[in-house]
Order: structure tokens, then C-alpha cells, then sequence
């Protein structure tokens, strides 16, 4: 038992099992209510035993309290056999809810072994809305609404038996307004009704209030099922008026004011001037503000009138005051009406009717006569619209020739600019309006909607209903379709060819089968070809035998003993059907019988046949077929494929193995002679010959080429070196083996005691001779190597003898370095030798430069300065 302390408003309970914050988790054998907060264990076992507390939490403040701990242990007198459900936790027998709230049913029965709940709706549906949660121990219904009540069952049953409970949902609803009173002004006598309606379960009620007073029936008030009447009201009825609805739920106010008027009359125009034309009739008006509704006479002059306020057919001796009286219990007043009557006005506009075609252009022509002491005004309008000349994108201009003449200029004409044209010409006196009729041919509107009436493989047959022809008949149709394999739409050929603008079925032929198609109409008239219908749904046309073969059909090369077939697969255009695969059939050159294949995947481009019995570049006949579940197509054009050919028969002959330097060897050899197993390379094999053959290394060609520098070598070393061919099989026998032995290595020692003497962009140069040791090559020759400071470039010169001069470029800073050169390779570098060179003019009188003098040597300089020279 949970046991919460008081709380506003709800909360929500869970449960600690021993320790913060390891919570009981529920499943279909524990359950907490979520309304009592208990938790219900319906079948113990061993690692239930613990410490228990209730955790209650505020849902708005997010307060929690924590219940003492409530220790649950296991009995050993015995062990508690199987029995029948029995339900601990269920929903009461009648659930009162507001429409529109959720509402949750909780149930949760004991048993052994654990029980298994489940709901229904009697002589009903659980509502689709609803969900099961916590194991299905809680029914949940949100937006709970009117359909949703009725009686509801939960079953818990186990193997033992099983027992229910029903109970009932009733949805009740506060009442809400239909209809309200509005505030409303009454001359003294008049009858008063008002009206208020609300709905609401139960059906509400109603009261009304003046005043905050409750109103009672009497004599001249009746109330009925909302509605308020009062007859002949007076001054005392004035107020606040209150409608009100209730049911036992909640109840709604509307308000609304009444006021009784008590005034004399008052006119709020006087004298009122009225100007009339010939012949029209005149409408004599008299409104005076005053409560009671006033008694009104009218006169002219001395004499009373009839009191009818219209004069019928007016001429010039209606001309005059007119004086309107007007009088009641509170008073009287008189307003005059001064008429004139002018010259009748008439409007012509030309021409009345009208046909053009799009983009055209027309002119209306608006002209009115009338009084000329009167000013006129033109408007025109568009199927009784005013036509807005700023927003028609310059297609409309009003164009004012004279003060009673205007013209309507409509340029580019559009199909949406046909209609009635209306000029209207308006002057203080009167209105008229004349009109025109501007028929637009233009090219057909789309047809009606598209109806796939029968579908076969290649045909599809169409009806549609035709558009409008924008008063230029249809000449015909043209039918359209598209695929996931067209781009865009495509034009169909038809059955009849071509269909004319009388039909309104057809066709459409040459499909291709089992293919999704989506179809559209366009019509066409003499003006032109007008908007495509909506596509139809879209449909799939039936499956037939394969009738594109594959193209491109060649082959060779794979594997020894392999026959290697190629084709361009067909696209899923022309696959026809489901089971699509190809056939691939070969024969071996003079033989009859074919060899068939049956290749499954529609994605395929490659099938391989092996036979060990094939000699290489066996010539065989090779022709692939297509075929679907509805049976076989036609079959490619025969081709000639060459079985796979051989490794390489023969081992390359002439091989030549010659010494480079101490690094390198050059290795040369006499191609195969061609025809099967033609290689597409070669490979070298070395080792030196005091190594095992497992630890050679290879290394191959790019192609055909005869010759190839291995690097990387050990000075002084023999090698052992073979050739062989190789191609896309595998390689060919290793010729003989030869050996090639690599020189020397170049000398360790560097070119030593450098020395240079610069004579302007002349440097002279001096070295002490490298000395090669017993195993290092004999010195054959230097090479001095020169470049820029700041550039990787060189420039290189050779000698024979351990001396050079070099005649450097003006200005600039230059770095010298000399090598040894030997049969074995280049030598050890010098140290380098940094040279400035001026630019312009080298005084090479003035200037002498030692460079690299010996240590421990004693030098004594002498310069000798001429006059007038700078040192």
C-alpha cells in the first residue's frame, strides 16, 4: 500500500526496489496504480524479496516524497500452488469523463501462473485511437469522444480459469453556445425577440435575467426552450438582458442590451436636391430619425400629394419643391426635396459583338450623348468587374478621345480576357451601362479526364472527354504517353491514324509489353495545339515472349580452356516480362550441333564455358538469345569467338646480361615468336649467385618491350638472371640462365683540398686526384657539377685531369661541387665551393680571389694600390 499524503493537483507514483534509484520496473507481473499508487505483484518469486518505498511526484512542482520502507520477505512453510485470477485492480462500474480528456482504465488481476489480461467493447469496437499499455494492464483512450461510451469488459485469464469485470463510460459535455442575442434598439411598441441556443450533455436549460434580476412570465413576456418574446415594449423594458445555459455540469452567459428610442422626427439633410432625366421615373425619399416611427405627408406648395413617394415618367413640369412632413407623439419636422430634370442620357458602344484570335488586338468603342449641363464619367468592366489597368500587364488601355467619347484598346488578346465587356457612364442625373461581347478563338483547352479502358501487351485503348475549342473546332488528338525508360513525353501512333476531333476513344499501339505507362490527350484546332490533358493513372501493359535480342555480341580472352562470351544486356524496356535471361549457344567451327546455356540474371553481361578439351584460340560460332517466363525470343546474329589462348610456349632466346655500374645491370633479350600464347610481357627473375632461388627478386615489363636495367644491385657481385614470358593465363618456360657481374663501387674519398681562383666571372679550379682503393673502381675522369643558389638545376662539366676553369654567368651567387666518375659510378661530392659574380662590369684588373687555402700555411698577401683606385 502506497498511502500518499494530501496533494493538489494529481501525481504520479513509482516505486524504489532497496536503494535509490533502482525503480521497480513494470511487466506483466508487477503493476503500480496509477490512482491508488499501489503496487501489485501478482505471482512473487525469490528476487522480489526487498525493501519497498513509494515515491510520489507533484507533476507540476516536480516535489517528491518518499513513504517509510515497507520490507517484502519469503516464507519457507510452504509454496504457494497454482490458482484461477483473481482481479485486485480494476476501473469503477460507471467512469463519468469530459468529451475531449483521456481516459484511462487500469486492470490487474493476481494469479498462478501469471494471468493475461485482455479488453473489449460490448455490442462495439475498442476505438482504433485506443492503446494497451503496461502488459495490457491499462486500456488508454485519448480525445475521448461521444461514440466512445458504452460498456467496456476486462478479462484476466491462466490456465486455471478466469474471471472479468465490466464497467461503463458515460461522456458528458458543458454546454457551448449555437447561437447568441445581440444588442438591439426598439421603437416604443415593437415587438422584442430573442433567441439563444447552446448543446451540452445533458441537454442544458435556460434562464434569463435583466438586470441581473431573474425574469418571470407575465402578461406581454414568454419564455420558451431559449427564446424570449415581449410584446409592445416600453421605456421600463430597457436594459441588460442575460441568457443562460446550464446543465449539472456548468453553465454559459450571453449578453445583450435593449433600448427603447423616444424622439421627434429630425431630418439631417434639408433642402435635399434631386436631379432627374426624361422619362425616368423619381423616387422621393423621406428619413427622418425619430422613435415612434413617424406619420409623414408631402406637398408642393399649397397642395397635398398623393402619398406615394415615386414619380412615374418624369418631364419638365415635375420640376419644383417638394415638402416632406413628418410627426409623432414627441413632434414634427419638414424637410424639402428640390428636383430638376435634365435631358435623358444614351450610351452606345461599338461593336457590340466581336470574334478575334489570340493575340490580336481590338478596339471598343464607347460614345454618349447627354445633357450638356452635366459632367459624365466612363468606367469599364469585364463580366461585371472593373477592370484594373495597372495589374492586366499593359494588355488593356483607356484611351479618351473626347469628353463623351472613350475607347477600350486590348492588345495581345488573351483567351482569358473573352467575355462582356461593359461602359458604364455615369452623371449626377443617371447611370446607364452598355455592352459588348468579345468572342477569343485560340487553340483548345485540355481535354477532359483520361480513362485506360483496356490494356493489352503492345496496345492501350483511351476515351476522354473533350475540352473546350475556344470557338475554333478540334481537328484532332494526339496521344501521349511516358515510362521510366522515355524522356518525357512521347507521341504514340494510334489506331485510327489520325484521330480527328470528333472522337473521344482511340487506340494507342506499338507499346512496348510489361512496361508502366502513364497516358495524355492534346488537342489541336486551326489556331494552334492547346494544353495537355492530366495524365491517367498509371498502368502496366501484359507480359509477352521477348522480341530484342542482345547486341553487341563478341568475346575471348579468360582463362586457359575457357570459351568467354560477351553482350550488351537489354534493358528492362524490352524485357517483356518476369524471368527474363539470356541464352547463350556456341559451337565449335565446321560442327553442327549447338551448345545452349541458360544464363538467369537479366543484369548479365559475361558467361564463361570451360572445357579442358579446348586448345587455345579455338574458333568457335557463338549467338545469344533472350527468353521470359512467357517462353523464348529471338536469337543474335552469329559471331566468331576465339577460345582463351595459352600461356607462352617458348622461352625468350638471346639473352644478354651486361654490367652498368656498380648498381646496375642492362638485360636484353629476342621477343617470342607470335601465335598462341602470345606473351603480353615478361618477366626477369635476379639473384645473386650465392643466394638460394627462393630469394630472388622479379620484376616485370609494361608490355612487350626486349630490355630492362635492373637496379638497386651490390657492387662486385654476380648475378644470376632468366627471362620468361607471361600473359593473362599464366607464364611461359624461363630461359637459360645467365650471369652478369657489376662493377666496382665508385671511390668513398671526395675530390679533397679544393682551390679556386675567380677572375671576374672566370673561376679557375685545382683538386688533389682521388686514389681508388683495391676493391673500389679505377678513377676514369671528374665531373663538376654548377648551380645557381636558390635553383635545383645543374650544369655539369667533365675532365679527365683533377683541374677546370668555368666562365660564370654576371650576377648572382653560385655553389661548385666536384665528383669523383668511375666504371662502378660517381664518387663522394666535394665540399662545395660558394662563387658571387657582379653585375654590370667585372674590373678583373682590380681584384684577385685565393680560395680553399691549406691549413697551417702561411700566406703573406701584397696588393699594390695605384693612384687614384679605391681598395
Amino acid at each position: 500500500m502506497c498511502t500518499p499524503p494530501p496533494h493538489s493537483p494529481e501525481i504520479i507514483y513509482t516505486w524504489v526496489f532497496n536503494e535509490f534509484p533502482s525503480f521497480v520496473a513494470e511487466d506483466s507481473r508487477r503493476f503500480i496504480s496509477q490512482v491508488t499508487g499501489n503496487l501489485y505483484v501478482s505471482k512473487v518469486q525469490p528476487s522480489d524479496v526487498g525493501s519497498y518505498i513509494c515515491l510520489v511526484k507533484n507533476t507540476v512542482t516536480n516535489a517528491r516524497v518518499l513513504s517509510p520502507p515497507t520490507p517484502l520477505t519469503l516464507r519457507t512453510d510452504g509454496i504457494m500452488g497454482e490458482y484461477e485470477p483473481k482481479i485486485e485492480v480494476h476501473f469503477p462500474q460507471s467512469v463519468l469523463a469530459a468529451r475531449g480528456v483521456t481516459v484511462s482504465l487500469e486492470c490487474f488481476a493476481l494469479g498462478n501462473p501469471v494471468p493475461t489480461i485482455t479488453w473489449r467493447k460490448m455490442n462495439g469496437n475498442i476505438p482504433k485511437k485506443a492503446r494497451l499499455r503496461k502488459s495490457q494492464a491499462v486500456l488508454e483512450i485519448p480525445n475521448v469522444q461521444l461514440e466512445d461510451s458504452g460498456t467496456y469488459e476486462c478479462k484476466a485469464e491462466n490456465p486455471r480459469g478466469g474471471t472479468a469485470f465490466k464497467g461503463h463510460i458515460q461522456i458528458y459535455t458543458f454546454p457551448q453556445w449555437i447561437s447568441t442575442i445581440n444588442d438591439s434598439q426598439l421603437d416604443s411598441g415593437d415587438q422584442l425577440h430573442w433567441e439563444c441556443k447552446a448543446t451540452g450533455i445533458p441537454r442544458p436549460t435556460y434562464r434569463w435575467l435583466r438586470n441581473g434580476e431573474l425574469i418571470t412570465p407575465q402578461s406581454r413576456v414568454e419564455m420558451v426552450n431559449g427564446e424570449l418574446i415581449i410584446q409592445k415594449v416600453q421605456q421600463a423594458d430597457s436594459g441588460m438582458y442575460q441568457c443562460v445555459a446550464e446543465n449539472k455540469y456548468g453553465a454559459i452567459y450571453c449578453s445583450a442590451e435593449l433600448t427603447i428610442l423616444a424622439s421627434p422626427p429630425v431630418f439631417s439633410l434639408k433642402p435635399v436636391r434631386l436631379i432627374a432625366t426624361l422619362g425616368k421615373d423619381v423616387l422621393l425619399e423621406c428619413k427622418p430619425r425619430a422613435s415612434p416611427k413617424p406619420r409623414v405627408t408631402w406637398r408642393r406648395g399649397d397642395r397635398r400629394i398623393h402619398p406615394s413617394r415615386r414619380i412615374i415618367n418624369s418631364s419638365r413640369s415635375d420640376e419644383g419643391d417638394y415638402v416632406c412632413r413628418a410627426e409623432n407623439q414627441f413632434g414634427s419636422a419638414e424637410m424639402t426635396a428640390m428636383l430638376r430634370v435634365k435631358e435623358a442620357m444614351h450610351v452606345e458602344l461599338s461593336p457590340c459583338k466581336v470574334e478575334v484570335t489570340v493575340g490580336e488586338s481590338v478596339v471598343l468603342s464607347c460614345k454618349v450623348s447627354h445633357d450638356p449641363s452635366l459632367d459624365v464619367a466612363f468606367q469599364w468592366l469585364l463580366n461585371q468587374q472593373p477592370l484594373n489597368f495597372q495589374q492586366e500587364g499593359g494588355h488593356f488601355e483607356y484611351i479618351q478621345r473626347q469628353s463623351s467619347t472613350v475607347d477600350l484598346m486590348i492588345r495581345s488578346i488573351l483567351l482569358q480576357h473573352a467575355g462582356k465587356y461593359s461602359c458604364r457612364a455615369q452623371t449626377s442625373a443617371d447611370t446607364l451601362f452598355a455592352e459588348a461581347e468579345v468572342l477569343v478563338r485560340g487553340p483548345p483547352g485540355p481535354p477532359g479526364v483520361v480513362i485506360v479502358e483496356e490494356i493489352t501487351d503492345t496496345t492501350a485503348t483511351l476515351s476522354w472527354s473533350g475540352g473546350v475549342d475556344n470557338h475554333s473546332p478540334i481537328s484532332s488528338y494526339n496521344l501521349q504517353a511516358r515510362s521510366p525508360f522515355s524522356l518525357g513525353w512521347q507521341t504514340l501512333r494510334t489506331d485510327p491514324e489520325p484521330v480527328t476531333g470528333d472522337m473521344e476513344s482511340a487506340m494507342a499501339v506499338d507499346l512496348n509489353p510489361w512496361v508502366d505507362y502513364e497516358f495524355r490527350v492534346v488537342a489541336s484546332n486551326a489556331i494552334g495545339t492547346g494544353d495537355p490533358s492530366a495524365p491517367s493513372r498509371g498502368v502496366r501493359t501484359k507480359e509477352a515472349v521477348p522480341s530484342v535480342a542482345p547486341a553487341n555480341v563478341s568475346g575471348g580472352n579468360g582463362r586457359r580452356h575457357e570459351l568467354v562470351t560477351s553482350w550488351e544486356p537489354v534493358s528492362e524496356e524490352f524485357q517483356n516480362g518476369e524471368g527474363f535471361g539470356y541464352i547463350v549457344a556456341f559451337r565449335a567451327n565446321g560442327t553442327r550441333g549447338w551448345k545452349e546455356k541458360m544464363v538467369t540474371s537479366a543484369d548479365s553481361t559475361t558467361y564463361k564455358y570451360r572445357d579442358e578439351t579446348f586448345p587455345p584460340l579455338t574458333p568457335f560460332e557463338v549467338k545469344v538469345g533472350v527468353y521470359n517466363n512467357k517462353g523464348d525470343g529471338p536469337f543474335s546474329g552469329v559471331v566468331t569467338v576465339y577460345s582463351a589462348e595459352g600461356e607462352p610456349r617458348d622461352a625468350p632466346s638471346e639473352v644478354k646480361a651486361s654490367s652498368i655500374s656498380s648498381k646496375e645491370i642492362k638485360v636484353t633479350w629476342r621477343q617470342i615468336n607470335p601465335g598462341p600464347g602470345r606473351p603480353r610481357g615478361y618477366e626477369v627473375s635476379y639473384r645473386k649467385d650465392s643466394e638460394q632461388e627462393e630469394s630472388g627478386k622479379k620484376k616485370k615489363t609494361a608490355g612487350n618491350e626486349t630490355s630492362m636495367v635492373l637496379t638497386g644491385l651490390e657492387g662486385n657481385s654476380v648475378y644470376v638472371i632468366t627471362v620468361r614470358g607471361f600473359n593473362s593465363i599464366g607464364q611461359g618456360p624461363a630461359s637459360t640462365a645467365n650471369t652478369a657481374k657489376t662493377k666496382k663501387d665508385p671511390p668513398v674519398q671526395p675530390p679533397a683540398n679544393l682551390m679556386w681562383i675567380q677572375e671576374g666571372t672566370n673561376v679557375s679550379l685545382n683538386w688533389e686526384p682521388v686514389k681508388s682503393k683495391d676493391n673500389e673502381s679505377d678513377v676514369i675522369g671528374y665531373k663538376v657539377l654548377l648551380s645557381q643558389e636558390g635553383r635545383v638545376h645543374h650544369q655539369v662539366m667533365r675532365t679527365i685531369t683533377p683541374s677546370a676553369v668555368l666562365s660564370l654567368p654576371e650576377g648572382g651567387t653560385y655553389i661548385i661541387e666536384v665528383r669523383a666518375v668511375s666504371e662502378g659510378g660517381e664518387g663522394a661530392t666535394s665540399s662545395q665551393v660558394r662563387v658571387l659574380t657582379s653585375s654590370g662590369k667585372t674590373d678583373t684588373d682590380d681584384h684577385w680571389v685565393l680560395g680553399h687555402l691549406p691549413d697551417q700555411d702561411l700566406f703573406y698577401p701584397h696588393c699594390s694600390v695605384w693612384p687614384g683606385s679605391q681598395l
